[in-house]
């Protein structure tokens, strides 16, 4: 029965996998942007149905932090699924479909940050709010400028708001002082890597912002496209296999 539990998630996806209907067929050979789309979905599917087989590895504590890694890329992956069609049927895809899975995936990567903190020590509920909401923020800014229901400029501010506050949090803030106090070292490491993924690996969001159609159209959307689907293999991919391998380091195999 516990096997059969933790196939069925796989099962799902693999069903939802069928949306990727004759439409899908006609992508060009010679369409670099629409094969980038389909690699980044292919490899969504692969590490959701990862996460989910191995959450039953690891220690009780961490098993949430492996699921929601796995939710994380299963999202991702059936957003890729319309947006990978909308390319192939239109040859464009604009920003704002992005975030339809933004708004979800990247609040849940903050709270993430609590949650691997929960598995190895007790912390405040005020930590996973503070996460939340500055994410939020940030992402409501940003969908509320691109899509012009706000001025373009005032939304990147907000963006910008929200995501200095998060980093702040996370490496300031009470979040990263906690942190530093676990006594973990795996953990401290994994923990670590994953700020510098928000860090480093989110600037293209504000960058995409900034050159793109929506303030300065200064980067044609066929590599914008591109480097967003290349950013979200190390945002969202990478990103849980480090909370996998701190959740082997720090409590090792159950079975």
């Amino acid at each position: 029965m516990n096997k059969l539990k933790m196939f069925t998630p796989v099962i799902i996806l693999m069903g939802l996998s069928s949306a990727a209907n004759a439409d899908s067929s006609v992508l060009a050979y010679d369409d670099f942007v629409g094969m980038t789309f389909w690699l980044i979905s292919m490899g969504m599917l692969a590490a959701t149905v990862f996460f989910f087989m191995e959450r039953g590895s690891v220690a009780t504590g961490w098993k949430t932090p492996v699921t929601l890694a796995g939710l994380i890329t299963g999202i991702a992956f059936i957003n890729y699924l319309y947006v990978r069609g909308v390319w192939v049927q239109t040859g464009e895809l604009q920003i704002v479909y992005r975030y339809i899975e933004w708004l979800i995936t990247m609040p849940l990567q903050m709270i993430m940050f609590y949650l691997i903190l929960a598995a190895v020590r007790k912390v405040s509920i005020g930590m996973f709010w503070r996460l939340l909401i500055g994410s939020l923020v940030m992402l409501t800014g940003g969908y509320l400028g691109e899509a012009a229901y706000i001025h373009s400029m005032v939304g990147f501010i907000i963006w910008m708001g929200g995501w200095i506050y998060v980093l702040y949090e996370i490496f300031s803030g009470e979040t990263g002082k906690v942190a530093t106090r676990s006594g973990n070292k795996a953990f401290v490491t994994a923990f670590g890597t994953l700020r510098m993924i928000v860090t480093i690996g989110w600037c293209i969001y504000p960058l995409g912002y900034v050159f793109g159609p929506t303030l300065t159209d200064s980067v044609d959307s066929n590599s914008l496209n591109v480097i967003y689907n290349l950013a979200d293999f190390i945002n969202k991919i990478v990103f849980g296999l480090i909370i996998w391998a701190a959740a082997i380091s720090s409590g090792g195999r159950t079975r």
